[in-house]
């Protein structure tokens, strides 16, 4: 059973880090690109960040430009996001995704598989 498990998140205070790890099982992710995406209550799921399979390839949605950072070590089948200087509005539930192609997509549904995601909550 493929499973992709996020954890890390928690409550922390305006201008904190955070740091979330997606854990893989089931099978290997190292040759797939994935991704984190977050959904803000009342909001729909959006896209914050995807590294391609070597993670020579990044995106980073606007938003979060200059205060999260993503990478991946291929040998433990695990992706990670470093969340600095949150704000308030990085409040949400992140979910990690894997796609079967090598190269990262901007597009949500382009990702096949999913985490159970982790709640981040920024206090002002």
């Amino acid at each position: 059973q493929v499973q992709l498990v996020e954890s890390g998140g928690g409550l922390v205070q305006d201008g904190g880090s955070l740091r979330l790890s997606c854990a893989a099982s089931g099978r290997t992710f190292s040759g797939n690109a994935m991704g984190w995406f977050r959904q803000a209550p009342g909001k729909e799921r959006e896209l914050v960040s995807t590294i391609n399979w070597s993670g020579s390839r990044i995106y980073y949605a606007d938003s979060v430009k200059g205060r999260f950072t993503i990478s991946r070590d291929n040998a433990k089948n695990t992706m990670y996001l470093r969340l600095n200087s949150l704000k308030p509005e990085d409040t949400a539930v992140y979910y990690c995704a894997a796609r079967e192609s090598s190269n990262g997509s901007t597009f949500e549904g382009e990702y096949e598989y999913w985490g159970q995601g982790t709640q981040v909550t920024v206090s002002s």
